[in-house]
């Protein structure tokens, strides 16, 4: 497997408001700026609609989350912003055709929240050269441009996050990719409470595809690259999850792994 790894070395910065959350001043924004974490792959896609294809990711830095078990907190944090690289569309483009041998594969567009990011042009430059865009996020900020990506996993956060839902964010998120990508709902699950979150979002949209994964309560420090991770305790929440969705007759609903965790534990990069 071939895999790369970017971004050190920001200059410092001093718009501290916005950017505490990840955002972009207008002049980056109008500039085309990307705030990127890093980019690596080829690898597979672990989790959801496109689970197991190969990809390359670009990880975008700075959230306006702060799950309690958020596993990229390298992306997400602060402290961690003099980590995140200000790139081109140019640059960016440049990493992936290197990695991907210039062979157009899937590139996941991750974060953070990679929807505060100015990602149009990025679409666009690579859809032209043939390559597909699948982005995640939690529905919390809606862009025009979900109308261009190939696949949106609008990946809504449960109870155990400690984040609140605002529904009808979620729902312009929806409403911006309508005719454009493939669009489904994921769910991380780490308990009952979550479970019945679950069922209750998909039911506001039962147009959509359902996925739903196990919790890793397990996730790495941001400092470390292999953590040990409880795999029996993932896939006893695994067949827990199994077990609900069939006593439940959820039948519209697909339940799956991590499948990077069950290969690679909690590496990043992979």
């Amino acid at each position: 497997m071939v895999q790369g790894a970017l971004c050190r070395n920001l200059c410092r910065q001093g718009q501290r408001n916005a950017e505490d959350l990840g955002g972009v001043s207008s002049v980056s924004a109008e500039q085309g700026v990307i705030r990127v974490a890093e980019i690596f792959g080829p690898t597979i896609q672990g989790e959801g609609v496109l689970i197991g294809e190969p990809t390359v990711f670009v990880r975008t830095g700075g959230c306006d989350y702060r799950c309690s078990w958020c596993d990229s907190l390298h992306a997400v944090e602060s402290r961690f912003r003099e980590d995140w690289l200000p790139m081109s569309v140019e640059a960016i483009w440049s990493e992936v055709e290197k990695l991907s041998g210039g062979v157009p594969l899937i590139v996941s567009l991750s974060g953070g929240n990679p929807a505060i990011q100015p990602l149009g042009g990025l679409i666009d430059h690579g859809h032209r050269r043939g390559y597909r865009f699948a982005l995640e996020t939690q529905g919390s900020l809606a862009r025009d441009w979900f109308a261009d990506l190939d696949v949106l996993v609008l990946s809504p956060k449960p109870p155990s996050s400690g984040m609140e839902t605002d529904w009808q964010k979620l729902a312009d998120c929806i409403d911006a990719s309508d005719g454009g990508p493939q669009t489904v709902l994921k769910f991380i699950v780490f308990d009952e409470a979550d479970y019945a979150y679950a069922r209750q979002a998909a039911a506001r949209h039962p147009h959509l595809p359902v996925y739903l994964q196990p919790g890793n309560h397990t996730p790495p420090p941001p400092e470390e690259e292999d953590a040990v991770i409880d795999m029996d305790g993932i896939m006893e929440r695994m067949r827990w999850l199994v077990d609900k969705v069939v006593q439940d007759r959820w039948f519209n609903a697909r339940v799956l792994p991590q499948l990077h965790v069950l290969i690679w534990g909690n590496r990043r990069g992979v």
